[in-house]
């Protein structure tokens, strides 16, 4: 096996692991904002076997350019990981994607490590960090928040409160971020429900570390909103949200009446 860092100018040949189709929209968005994350430190790595064949990957990026809702600013912060195949979860690949995190973590003075779990859509559950040493020291929500530091009197990550954000948003509200590259996807979908059914939907792109850390949503990346309260907060189908539209639409049209 071997590791491959994906750089703005191999992305094509390697792609993001997630989005392996380079002529979908996801993909391109995903290399523009990638290019610019990469001078911020951000990293993608995958793992391969003697064949060639893709077999996980890894984000991570310093803390302090994490695109989630967190504080962290002297610890490495994964954003994804995933091991494509499930016959193949329980050979210890997770665990080399996170020693590469940990390596350049503790090569740059970095305090530690720290990740975002959920059992939820997404996400990695926190088994698999557990395993390495990582410690859960926060909860929010459906998210975990779990920390590895080598440093006896480091300061621990913490959470952004995401639930205050939302208050602000009144209306229906999409906001996203290519982070995500299958987000363009579902924005599209869910425009077109939403044309559909006469709702003025404001879609909004978090374009900068500091929007993302200051999102409405544990994810960061994505958040559906309608009058202060969130909806959802990962990629979904136009199937989905045509669901939770006409349950909305239902809720109000109560009030309404009462």
């Amino acid at each position: 096996m071997y590791l491959v860092t994906v750089t703005p100018e191999n992305a094509i040949q390697e792609s993001f692991f997630c989005i392996k189709d380079t002529r979908r929209q996801g993909f391109k968005d995903k290399l523009q904002w990638f290019g610019k994350r990469f001078k911020e430190g951000l990293r993608i790595k995958i793992l391969k076997n003697e064949e060639g064949k893709r077999l996980g990957f890894i984000e991570y990026v310093p803390g302090r350019n994490a695109w989630r809702p967190i504080d962290a600013d002297n610890y490495m912060f994964i954003h994804c990981t995933y091991i494509y195949s499930m016959k193949e979860r329980s050979k210890g690949y997770g665990s080399i994607l996170i020693s590469e995190a940990e390596k350049e973590a503790k090569a740059l003075g970095m305090d530690g490590l720290c990740v975002m779990t959920s059992n939820g859509g997404w996400l990695a559950n926190k088994d698999l960090f557990r395993k390495n040493g990582f410690e859960q020291i926060e909860t929010k929500d459906r998210f975990e928040l779990l920390s590895k530091t080598w440093i006896a009197d480091a300061d621990k990550p913490k959470f952004h409160n995401w639930t205050e954000q939302q208050k602000k948003y009144k209306g229906w509200h999409l906001r996203y971020a290519d982070q995500c590259p299958w987000n363009e996807k579902s924005v599209f979908a869910i425009l077109n429900v939403a044309l559909d059914y006469g709702v003025e939907l404001k879609v909004s792109k978090i374009n900068t570390v500091n929007e993302a850390k200051r999102a409405p949503s544990g994810f960061g990346v994505f958040s559906l909103l309608h009058n202060g309260k969130l909806l959802d907060d990962h990629y979904l189908s136009a199937t989905r949200f045509r669901n939770i539209l006409k349950s909305e639409l239902d809720k109000d049209k109560g009030l309404k009446q009462s």
